[in-house]
């Protein structure tokens, strides 16, 4: 069985997203635009289909028709101990760019970094290590 993995719909802004989370996380970026799909239910520029495979994996396509983009509330996307410290620091400060931090990655009382963070494309994150995890 594998893990559940998101798919995030963008309002027009997929390929630029996906292909700032490749920057951010690393991995190898697909992306496939309506056109080479032979959909025609939208721009034939629009992706269509995307997917980022590596430390962090997530699928996503642009909105089309009446479908509704990407709307984050009351949930975030929670990278605890994915990764070791500095990993997950600079994945936080990379997302934090452009975005707005709600939290700062700092120690927390009970002996864990974590923050909060909307990204530019509007997404959250919730990133966390434990320290003696380092």
């Amino acid at each position: 069985m594998t893990a559940p993995t998101l798919y995030l719909w963008f309002p027009g802004t997929a390929a630029e997203a996906l292909g700032s989370y490749r920057d951010t996380f690393g991995g190898d970026l697909e992306l496939h635009t309506l056109g080479e799909m032979g959909r025609t239910d939208g721009p034939v520029d629009a992706v269509g289909h995307g997917v980022l495979t590596g430390p962090v994996t997530l699928y996503g396509s642009d909105v089309v028709g009446g479908e509704d983009p990407l709307s984050m509330t009351g949930l975030s996307i929670a990278l605890l101990g994915t990764a070791d410290g500095p990993t997950l620091t600079r994945w936080f400060a990379s997302l934090a760019e452009g975005g707005t931090v709600l939290d700062d990655l700092q120690e927390r009382p009970w002996g864990a970094c974590d923050g909060q963070v909307v990204d530019r494309f509007g997404v959250r994150w919730l990133i966390g290590y434990e320290l003696d995890a380092q």
